[in-house]
């Protein structure tokens, strides 16, 4: 069986082994790997930008899809022949995040817990989720990062529904699902994109318009303008521009920030300036009545859920 490894440090970060097939365990389930998906934080990782649990080299990849070949003793949720995909974090069934055990970092598919770049994972079957029967392994190697943490953001914390508008950052895959989650819930989204033509593509998805941050820097003003002076109810920010996302944003709306994806930029490993006084962004936060909520990706439930 032949997997990818990355071993963080190293002056090969990503190298390609042979290594033979294992059982799963008790409560575990093996899968032939049929389809697998990059994700930026993967980018991140091999850049060595991304803080890793662990040093010992891992199987990155969080997103995949394949067939179940063989289960352990105890499973019943699913069977060989099944078509299946996993949450990223592996023991985040249902609930809030502040109610999973603590070491459920040990947890996350392709960080702690060996991923989806080889011919075959072991993963237990509380991560698993069956796919339905018109779903393609590509389509669903792309659901349980990007797609559950836009769902997340948008109907589980923000409760975004008819009338309401989103600002979503950038084209990467959480806005880009966040683009069309907006949609199919009666709302309207906009992006932001260095380019035109990218904004061009995110309304053949389902955007009502964009703006380009290049163009125009001050584009939580620009968002305002395009709101009629309202500002959109969520931003989803994921780019470390939290004092644009604020103008951008009504007064007491959401910004809802992405993950480490706010935190970290794909130049370098250094954070985004921490909110401070000497930056008025404090100010910013008071004046603008706005929530500020991390997401954290998403549980079972969340990408199960069939409404």
């Amino acid at each position: 069986m032949q997997r990818w490894q990355l071993r963080p440090g190293s002056t090969t970060p990503l190298v390609v082994e042979n290594t033979p097939s294992r059982d799963p365990g008790p409560g575990e389930v093996r899968i032939r790997v049929r389809a697998a998906s990059l994700n930026f934080r993967d980018l991140l990782a091999l850049r060595g930008t991304y803080p890793m649990v662990s040093d010992r080299p891992i199987v990155p990849l969080s997103d995949g899809a394949g067939d179940v070949t063989k289960v352990g003793t105890g499973v019943l949720r699913v069977a060989e022949g099944d078509r299946v995909t996993a949450t990223t974090l592996s023991n985040w069934i249902d609930g809030a995040l502040d109610r999973v055990d603590p070491a459920f970092a040990r947890q996350s598919i392709g960080f702690s817990a060996d991923g989806w770049l080889a011919e075959e994972i072991v993963l237990p079957e509380t991560a698993l989720v069956k796919l339905p029967a018109a779903m393609s392994y590509e389509a669903a190697a792309t659901f349980a990062c990007a797609g559950v943490t836009a769902w997340n953001a948008i109907v589980e914390t923000a409760r975004i529904g008819p009338g309401d508008q989103i600002l979503a950052l950038g084209i990467g895959g959480v806005s880009m699902f966040a683009v069309q989650i907006a949609k199919l819930v009666g709302a309207s989204a906009l992006v932001t994109s260095s380019s035109d033509a990218k904004i061009e593509r995110a309304r053949a998805l389902g955007a009502g318009g964009g703006v380009n941050y290049v163009t125009q820097p001050e584009w939580g003003e620009r968002v305002r303008e395009l709101t009629s002076g309202a500002g959109v109810d969520l931003v989803l920010e994921n780019a470390g521009t939290l004092p644009q996302s604020l103008k951008a944003t009504r007064y007491g709306g959401m910004v809802a920030v992405i993950g480490m994806l706010a935190l970290l930029s794909a130049a370098g490993p250094g954070p985004a300036r921490p909110a401070s006084t000497e930056g008025g962004d404090l100010m910013d936060v008071f004046r603008s009545g706005a929530t500020i909520t991390p997401i954290v990706m998403g549980n079972r439930r969340m990408l199960t859920r069939p409404d």
